[in-house]
Parts: C-alpha cells; structure tokens; sequence
C-alpha cells in the first residue's frame, strides 16, 4: 500500500543529495530535450516521435503483464526501428547538424556581411527599391542573401558577376527575357555574386497551392542554410521573405527593409543570437 510519509521522506532524502552539477546536468538535458521538440514541431518527425514514444509504453507494459508474445514483437520492433529512424529522418538529421554547424557564438567569428553600417545600410536600400519596381511591374524575382552558411553549389549553378549591389543591375537582370532572368540571384559579402542559379525545391506538403517554382525554391534554399530568400511574384506582384523554411508574404518596405537590417547587421552588437538564445526576426 502507497505510503505518503516514505514518500516524502524518500524525495526529500534524494533532494538533499543533489549537487549543483546534478542540477546543470538536468538543466542541460532538459533545454536539449526542449530544441529538439521546438525543431521537430509541426513536422512529419513529430507524428513519428509519437508513434516511437507509444511502442515504448507498449513493451514496458507488456513486459509488466507477462505478455511474452506480444513483448518479443515490439522489442524487435524497437530494435530494427532504431535503424529505420535514422535512415528515414535523414533529411531532417542532416538539417539538425547543419543548423548546430551555423551555431554562432561571440568568440567564433562575425556575420559574412562583415561591411560598414552606411555600406550594409545603401546595399539594402538598393535592393528593396529594386524588389518594389519589379513588384509595381509584376516582374518574378528571387534574390538569395547568403550569410554564414556558404551556398557555393548553388553559386556553381550560376553565371558569375560579382558586381557591385546596384538597383539598375537587379532590375536588368530579373527583365524577362534576357540572358539572365530565369533563376536566382545570390548576394554574398556585398556583391552580386551570380545570377540565373538554379535552387533546390522544398519538399514540404504544407505549403499554399497557389505557390509557384519561384517561392518553393526560396523556401528550399532556406532549408538548407540560413540566408534570407526574397521573392517577387510575378503573379501578384507580392513580396515575400523565406528563412529557415518558413515563408513570410505580402512584405511592405518598411518591413522588408527593418528585417533585413536587423538580420544582416555585421557588428558584434546586432549578431545573430545563436544556439543559446534563439528567435528568427528581429524587429
């Protein structure tokens, strides 16, 4: 029979035996519990997390119960589906490392938009009035603003330019039917690096069907790194900013240009927080 004062007497025993590192060593544990469920919410990953966390239940309480039977299935089960996990999740493993790689910490190094704030400031200027005029004009556009994690297989894809940020060379880029208008542009440390590169597709089912290549490719791009993807339907000629697979639409310039200089400022200051301190947009 259940016996409240050993209860209490045992928690409070074990309470007393707990050092400081059994507490950061819970604290620990827990927050990489928490980034783990905060990463793999709303994913396909969640739903399988679930049905893992249930077959666990299952073969303790066959096991409790004497289920011989039932117990050998599942145990097998859990062995064999260990290995599944890993080849199944392998988009997504590969994702978890890539975001842990793109960690940035106040010692390891600064933004790759290392420039002067007027420089950082002007560039992003030309920009947003280059997306804007092609918006007015409903000219498709996508611009790829390369930050920490290098994206040179899709530079590779490319024509290379390395020009300086200019809304004139933007807009004759994007105007259909020249050279260079299909694909994306890539900007990496201030400079138009290449034009007419080819991004890879998202792959995610949840997305809008009136979302066309243009806007699957941004969001695809910021799956696998972590710079921003700005878009200019061709459609509707709605702006739109991707990052880290979400998709943010219907972007006014007063938006567009506070979220782009808060993203992409160089200064130790305004560097992007990183694995301790989260948070996509900055307002």
């Amino acid at each position: 029979m259940f016996n409240i004062n050993s209860f209490w007497e045992g928690f409070i025993s074990l309470a007393r035996n707990i050092s400081i590192a059994d507490v950061v060593d819970i604290a620990i544990v827990t927050y990489i519990f928490y980034k783990i469920y905060t990463f793999i919410k709303d994913t396909r990953a969640e739903q399988v997390l679930k049905g893992m966390l249930f077959l666990l239940v299952a073969t303790k309480v066959s096991e409790i119960f004497n289920l011989h039977t039932l117990y050998w299935m599942l145990e097998n089960t859990l062995t064999v589906g260990l290995i599944a996990v890993l080849i199944i999740f392998q988009p997504e493993l590969r994702s978890g490392l890539e975001y842990i790689g793109r960690t940035k910490f106040s010692f390891l190094g600064k933004n790759n938009f290392n420039l002067s704030e007027d420089m950082l400031n002007k560039d992003i200027e030309e920009i947003v009035e280059c997306l804007y005029s092609l918006s007015r004009q409903k000219i498709g556009a996508l611009i790829i603003m390369e930050r920490d994690t290098k994206i040179g297989e899709v530079i590779n894809t490319g024509t290379i330019i390395d020009g300086d940020i200019s809304r004139q060379l933007l807009i004759n880029i994007f105007i259909p039917n020249t050279p260079l208008h299909d694909g994306a542009v890539v900007v990496r440390d201030g400079k138009i690096k290449a034009a007419a590169c080819f991004l890879p597709l998202t792959e995610s089912k949840d997305l809008s069907k009136d979302l066309g290549t243009r806007h699957r490719a941004a969001i695809g791009v910021s799956e696998i790194s972590d710079c921003l993807s700005l878009i200019v339907s061709e459609e509707t000629g709605a702006v739109s900013i991707a990052k880290s697979g979400k998709l943010y639409r219907n972007m006014t310039k007063e938006r567009l240009t506070n979220i782009l200089r808060s993203n992409l400022k160089s200064s130790n200051q305004n560097q992007e927080k990183g694995f301790f301190k989260g948070g996509i947009f900055r307002w």
